[in-house]
């Protein structure tokens, strides 16, 4: 199927199912797909796989690089499976759906793309044994040996118009389970994901940008979870932060904007060993210092981020203000660097402006 009439088919059937919050996270799903609950039990590595019976998944892969070249950029992969009901079914009646997001960015530039497809043609998914993600020809791929956990080394590529990248990553540290051992809150109500990250990739390869090849190297942080219904109905996006301290710890934390209830935030400060430390709503505390113009939109770019229970005050900087991508649910994604009480780089998301 062309891309013209899968993307058809995405905005017809999905958009109206995500009403509410950004992407509609905040529809209820109750009494229709699977919920989270309290103290999962993962199984790895079946759970590096798929879940249909719940409504969204993501394999979300961001990587700040340094290239021979001596400049800064930033690489994402992401894979997105939504579906239009619980379960699988072979070929064109299976209920998932697809959708692979990938960027590129440097100082000067930019580049993004996107890729859609319906389940059961053999166009994208997620195969545990071994394991294997892909859309199209965009691919994240086990190259581990016998006996490693499948995440824990990995090739990955993608492309757009005039740039492409592949790169290989080795973990040097375990997987984390964010929240409470892997049930992620995410509102005063309630609402939760099953989370679990891999924050420890080391990485090295290639990025080619209008046929001028650039060998990379620097660190990568995964990102694993699953939902029916991660957001309160009136919660409109949210500000993520991943962040690779030069230290060897690593934070992940993030701010849900509720349009009632004003925010809720949640962290994870996970020591240089791979051991995660939770820390409860308003233990993070953020606030933007600095706003652009990136698509037509008031964004923040510049951020203050606090946790006074580990001493943590930095500000992050941005790698390129315009690192929107202009997609089905367009959103902001992009490398930065912070300094102050800490040092480092990292990843900013945001959604819902």
């Amino acid at each position: 199927m062309s891309v013209k009439w899968t993307a058809l088919l995405w905005l017809f059937f999905v958009t109206p199912i995500f009403a509410q919050g950004f992407a509609g996270l905040g529809t209820s799903s109750e009494g229709i797909f699977a919920t989270p609950a309290p103290n999962p039990a993962f199984s790895f590595p079946a759970d590096h796989g798929a879940h249909p019976e719940f409504r969204i998944e993501w394999w979300y892969l961001t990587a700040t690089l340094t290239g021979d070249d001596g400049q800064d950029y930033g690489a994402q992969w992401t894979l997105f499976r939504s579906a239009l009901g619980p379960g699988q079914k072979d070929g064109w009646s299976s209920p998932q759906i697809w959708m692979g997001n990938a960027g590129l960015t440097s100082a000067e530039s930019h580049v993004f793309a996107e890729r859609l497809a319906r389940d059961g043609v053999g166009q994208a998914g997620v195969l545990t044994d071994p394991f294997i993600a892909w859309i199209d020809d965009w691919k994240m791929e086990n190259t581990a040996g016998d006996g490693a956990d499948a995440l824990s080394e990995l090739s990955v590529s993608a492309g757009g118009l005039d740039w492409s990248y592949a790169l290989s990553l080795t973990a040097s540290g375990p997987l984390v389970l964010q929240g409470q051992d892997g049930y992620s809150i995410k509102s005063e109500t309630g609402q939760a994901s099953y989370y679990y990250s891999q924050p420890f990739y080391q990485v090295r390869g290639s990025i080619d940008r209008n046929g001028k090849a650039v060998q990379v190297s620097g660190q990568a942080w995964l990102d694993r979870e699953w939902s029916s219904q991660p957001l309160g109905v009136n919660q409109s996006g949210w500000d993520w932060f991943s962040l690779h301290l030069d230290s060897g710890e690593k934070v992940m934390g993030f701010r849900l904007r509720d349009s009632v209830d004003g925010e809720f935030t949640s962290a994870t400060w996970i020591s240089a060993e791979g051991v995660p430390t939770p820390l409860p709503d308003g233990a993070l505390q953020i606030k933007p210092l600095r706003t652009a113009m990136v698509a037509g939109r008031t964004v923040p770019v510049e951020w203050q981020m606090r946790i006074p229970s580990r001493d943590l005050d930095i500000k992050t900087t941005p790698l390129n203000d315009s690192s929107w991508l202009a997609t089905v649910f367009p959103y902001w994604e992009g490398p930065i660097r912070f300094s102050g009480s800490h040092s480092g780089r990292g990843y900013l998301e945001m959604t819902g402006y």
